[in-house]
């Protein structure tokens, strides 16, 4: 996911040199009990994991790699998620992909997540770069940038 994440934004330093320790926080954080992995002869392609919080779930997060995509592992991850979530009695489960992430908003609409919850906006405080951000979409007839 960091290595998506870094070509999306252009930026070789996102996750630091090592991105695994991020996973290693995220499992510590919310454990992993509710992980998934898909395997495709004995090598590991795929991942998702929910994170329950009572009545609500998310999927954080769900990867593919590329050599595997389109291939409906992302399909099956999803499906294993929302059935456990399903057996959980969760009434709501939601997705947080990156605006930037065309490819990622895609696959969860045509997934059925097609009612929007939450928008968290940023204001960035840092030095941008040239190019940095990117004309985004109009939402509520607003302009944004991702």
């Amino acid at each position: 996911m960091v290595e998506l994440h870094r070509q999306i934004y252009h930026d070789a330093s996102m996750g630091g040199d090592d991105p695994g320790l991020g996973f290693e926080e995220h499992l510590s954080d919310v454990g992993n009990k509710r992980v998934w992995v898909a395997e495709v002869d004995a090598k590991t392609v795929g991942l998702v994991s929910l994170i329950v919080n009572g009545e609500q779930a998310g999927v954080e997060p769900i990867v593919v790699a590329s050599t595997h995509r389109g291939l409906g592992i992302g399909r099956e991850l999803l499906s294993c998620v929302a059935e456990e979530a399903r057996r959980l009695g969760v009434l709501c489960l939601y997705v947080r992909p990156v605006a930037r992430n065309r490819e990622a908003i895609v696959f969860f609409h045509q997934s059925g997540f097609k009612t929007l919850g939450h928008v968290q906006l940023f204001q960035w405080l840092g030095e941008s770069s040239p190019g940095q951000w990117r004309k985004g979409p109009e939402f509520l007839g607003l302009q944004f940038d991702c």
